[in-house]
């Protein structure tokens, strides 16, 4: 019974909390890119690749836990310094481990998880939280929420080209 209640709200907690991820990840993403194709990233980043292709799928594992597990409990303090009357630590925080976590975690992940997909426990936990997520931005609140970023994404390519023709004037 308390299964069936708690549910919605783990639910509608875990589509918040991944719509956030997902904002954050849409709004650096792009930057991110273009400091990627500097050369000496490039450089580095094909040395780390590389690096990382020739580790083994435990150490693969250990590469990427280590820095998601000291990163994730950052959030949960951002938060606490901006409900305890320091907005600004507290969104640097946040952000700053989003920042970081966006750009180095997701890297490592995205070149280990062909290692971390031999795995057998690994490889199903990736398929249900896959298969979750799935279901998750199926939901009727996900839907809602693209519809809306949809029309924020039009409204602001609309200012866009406003200001841009104005200032063309």
């Amino acid at each position: 019974m308390a299964g069936r209640l708690l549910r919605p709200v783990g639910t509608l907690a875990a589509l918040v909390y991944f719509l956030l991820d997902a904002l954050a990840y849409w709004v650096v993403r792009p930057v991110l890119r273009r400091i990627a194709r500097l050369p000496v990233f490039a450089r580095v980043g094909r040395r780390i690749g590389a690096w990382i292709a020739g580790l083994g799928p435990y150490p693969s594992l250990v590469l990427v836990m280590v820095p998601l597990a000291l990163l994730e409990p950052a959030k949960p303090i951002g938060a606490w310094l901006f409900a305890t009357g320091r907005p600004l630590s507290g969104a640097a925080v946040i952000a700053g481990a989003e920042l970081v976590k966006i750009t180095l975690v997701e890297r490592l992940f995205h070149i280990a998880k062909p290692k971390l997909l031999t795995i057998g426990w690994f490889a199903r936990g990736y398929g249900w939280v896959t298969a979750w997520l799935a279901w998750l931005k199926e939901t009727a609140p996900a839907r809602a929420a693209r519809r809306l970023l949809r029309g924020l994404r039009r409204v602001a390519r609309r200012i866009s080209l406003m200001v841009r023709r104005a200032a063309g004037r």
